[in-house]
């Protein structure tokens, strides 16, 4: 299979596990664009193959070029910390970037090495369909919420185009750790904002759960009145959900 062909739908742990696995396989030997030259190890992402929720962040750093593993470093440090604070793991989501291979100097990347890991992360969505995609820093936003600034839209939430691989799932926008570890007033808003998160996962598991019940009870694609259409738009919101946030497992 290569980067470009559709995932087969996967619908057991074990199967979705062996599809993530088979991608991380490609990208461990890929050298479709430039920055696999200066590499010393492609980092695929990792995490569990049930999770409802997906970080993705910009590029690989140094320790993570080193390992092979995505936020291994002062980032992901702190990144396991923001998880602790809503009582949820690391081991629990699933992380990786919008590159799979180290930027030299940790540089931006480019837009033809972000087209050149999009097939790849694309798939990674499709097997997993999650609720919610969080995006980690501006070039992971702008990757699912186009035509955005991160200062202004922080902390929020909207759809994610389909066309990322991420079916009916919910973009949140977080500041990216390595910004925060540079900035106490982003860390100190970086930890409000992951505070919302699991309310974000309601929401997005509510929507789901509504699109579902139409789906089933669909007849010649009418929409069921159980459901309002202006919900299913993202028109209006949701009923307002309980304090107690939802676990992963």
């Amino acid at each position: 299979m290569t980067a470009g062909e559709a995932t087969v739908e996967t619908t057991t742990t074990e199967q979705r596990r062996a599809a993530l696995e088979a991608i991380a396989a490609e990208v461990r030997v890929c050298s479709r664009g430039k920055l696999a030259q200066g590499r010393t190890n492609a980092v695929p992402g990792e995490g569990h193959p049930d999770t409802e929720v997906m970080f993705v962040g910009e590029g690989p750093g140094q320790t993570e070029d080193a390992q092979g593993r995505p936020f291994v470093g002062r980032a992901g440090e702190l990144l396991v910390r923001l998880l602790a604070s809503i009582g949820w793991r690391r081991q629990e989501v699933f992380i990786t970037n919008i590159v799979k291979c180290r930027p030299p100097g940790n540089r931006d990347p480019e837009p033809d090495e972000i087209a050149a890991c999009a097939p790849y992360l694309q798939r990674q969505l499709e097997v997993l369909d999650p609720a919610v995609v969080v995006t980690l820093g501006r070039f992971s936003m702008a990757h699912f919420r186009p035509g955005e600034r991160i200062t202004q839209i922080h902390g929020t939430h909207a759809s994610a185009p389909p066309a990322t691989g991420a079916r009916e799932a919910l973009a949140y926008a977080l500041f990216h750790p390595a910004a925060a570890l540079r900035s106490p007033e982003v860390e100190r808003q970086s930890y409000d904002d992951i505070a919302g998160l699991p309310r974000v996962l309601t929401e997005a598991r509510t929507r789901r759960g509504g699109l579902a019940a139409v789906v089933t009870a669909t007849t010649d694609q009418a929409i069921s009145p159980a459901v309002p259409t202006e919900l299913l738009a993202g028109q209006i919101e949701p009923p307002e959900l309980g304090d107690d946030a939802p676990t992963l497992f």
